[in-house]
């Protein structure tokens, strides 16, 4: 018997295997990754050749100051995580769902990623 916790997890990683298969980031252009639990959303900015993160924000950081709803700080931590990659001379990203749908909290952390100033 399978729960639907299980179901809806293991999906995700199906999900996120198929699109890391065709996705990477390099030194030119790392990769904005993006994890969302219950409770807040985290985004890094990861370089694939050397293993390392480069930027990372999230709604549970101490510098994080927004409020409203989840949607509205999403879209904050993607502002803020583009204002670190600019300050670092990071322009241009390869943005990875992470198996999550491009809808909701997702999407409104791209769209003040792009506002701050991050192309991908």
């Amino acid at each position: 018997m399978i729960t639907m916790a299980g179901h809806k997890a293991s999906r995700r990683e199906r999900i996120k295997k198929g699109i890391r298969k065709h996705l990477a980031g390099s030194t030119e252009r790392p990769r904005l990754s993006v994890f969302r639990s219950n409770k807040g959303i985290y985004a890094q900015i990861i370089d694939d050749v050397a293993g390392k993160t480069l930027v990372s924000a999230s709604s549970a950081s101490k510098d994080f100051t927004a409020s409203g709803n989840k949607v509205d700080q999403s879209k904050a931590v993607g502002k803020l995580v583009a204002e670190k990659a600019v300050a670092a001379g990071i322009s241009k990203v390869v943005f990875d769902r992470n198996g999550y749908l491009y809808h909701g909290r997702i999407k409104s952390l791209a769209e003040g990623a792009r506002e701050g100033g991050l192309d991908f």
